[in-house]
């Protein structure tokens, strides 16, 4: 016996990821487990054909390699493996200030404690604070408000 899927779900989920610019996405309830990802080398899967324990799968286009080659030239250094960069918890959507006439919870020079709030991460409707996890300066601020960020990508830099 197979549960069927509410497409509704799969509809909204598919929209979270393309209005974030996510890549990818996972939700799981009590009789399924949903994963979406951006990846074209695989075709689009209709939601009309899936049963709960398959994965879904949808695929939207990549940025090409010229695209990634200009991103890797910004990019000088690979902040990922700096331990004094303060990472993402999860996926979604950061905001560096509490709201548009605030101002930002950091910028390049800000001192700030361990634990102290550097920015947001929306995730599903929710506002999520990421903190410091040691005290210092802030070097470098790696996004902007309402960039997409993955979980483990560098959002600040802290000396």
């Amino acid at each position: 016996m197979s549960d069927q899927i509410d497409t509704k779900v799969i509809g909204k989920l598919a929209e979270i990821l393309d209005q974030h610019g996510l890549t990818e996405l996972e939700y799981e309830g009590e009789n399924c487990r949903i994963c979406l990802t951006k990846d074209s080398t695989r075709p689009l899967v209709s939601p009309q054909n899936i049963i709960a324990s398959q994965p879904v799968v949808a695929t939207a286009p990549t940025a090409t390699s010229a695209e990634k080659e200009e991103l890797a030239a910004v990019q000088e250094v690979d902040e990922t493996q700096n331990p004094n960069a303060v990472k993402s918890p999860m996926v979604g959507v950061v905001y560096l200030a509490p709201d548009t006439t605030k101002p930002n919870y950091v910028k390049i020079g800000s001192l700030v404690a361990e634990g102290d709030t550097v920015c947001l991460i929306e995730a599903m409707k929710t506002f999520n604070p990421v903190k410091a996890h040691k005290g210092g300066r802030v070097t470098k601020v790696l996004v902007e408000t309402g960039d997409p960020v993955e979980y483990g990508q560098p959002l600040v830099v802290i000396e």
